[in-house]
C-alpha cells in the first residue's frame, strides 16, 4: 500500500490487518474503546510491566514526544497486563500525560489478539502499532524485550499517513 510504512514483524499483526477492537480500563472506574477513536490515528504501545527500568524509559520517551503525536492528531495509548491501580500510581509517579490501559482480566486478552503476548512471562511483549483513521494497522514493530525502541518509527509511520494513498495499489 502506498502511503504506509511497510514494516511487518513476525508474530504480531502487520500492515493491512484490521486492528482488533477492545475495551480496557483506563482507570479503576472508566474504560476506553478503540473503535471510539476512529477518525484519527492511534498509537498502541504494548509493554511488559509498570515500574521496570526499560518500560519506564520507553514510556518517558513517548511522554516527551507527546506534542509531536498531538500535532499529528494521534491518540497515544500504553497497554500492559498490569492492573489499573498500578497504572494510576505509575502515571502519577512519572507524570505521564497519556492513558495506560489495563489488559489485566482476562489477562493479556488484547495483547493476544495483536500477537503481542509473551506466554512464557505472562506479560505483553514490547510492540508498537500505528492504526490509521479507519482502524487498519499502518505500521507495527516488535522490539527485543530489553531494548527501548524509541518513538522514531512511530513518528515516521504517522508522517506516512499524511501522504496521499494511491487507490490503484
Amino acid at each position: 500500500m502506498v502511503g504506509y510504512v511497510e514494516h511487518h514483524t513476525k508474530d504480531i499483526l502487520g500492515v493491512g490487518a484490521v486492528a482488533p477492537d477492545f475495551t480496557l480500563h483506563r482507570t479503576p472506574d472508566s474504560t476506553m474503546t478503540l473503535s471510539s477513536l476512529r477518525g484519527g490515528p492511534v498509537v498502541l504501545v504494548f509493554y511488559p510491566a509498570d515500574w521496570s527500568s526499560v518500560c519506564g524509559d520507553e514510556l518517558n520517551v513517548f511522554n516527551k514526544a507527546l506534542p509531536l503525536f498531538d500535532a499529528d492528531g494521534a491518540v497515544l495509548l500504553g497497554i500492559s497486563v498490569d492492573g489499573s491501580w498500578s497504572h494510576r500510581a505509575f502515571i502519577e509517579d512519572r507524570g505521564f500525560r497519556f492513558d495506560l490501559l489495563s489488559d489485566f482480566e482476562p489477562k493479556g486478552q488484547v495483547s493476544r489478539k495483536y500477537g503481542a503476548y509473551d506466554f512464557h512471562t505472562g506479560t505483553s511483549k514490547r510492540a508498537l502499532f500505528v492504526i490509521d483513521d479507519s482502524g487498519v494497522i499502518a505500521w507495527s514493530y516488535l522490539s527485543p524485550i530489553d531494548v527501548n525502541p524509541g518513538a522514531d518509527g512511530v513518528l515516521d509511520a504517522l508522517e506516512a499517513l499524511k501522504r496521499p494513498r494511491n487507490p490503484s495499489n
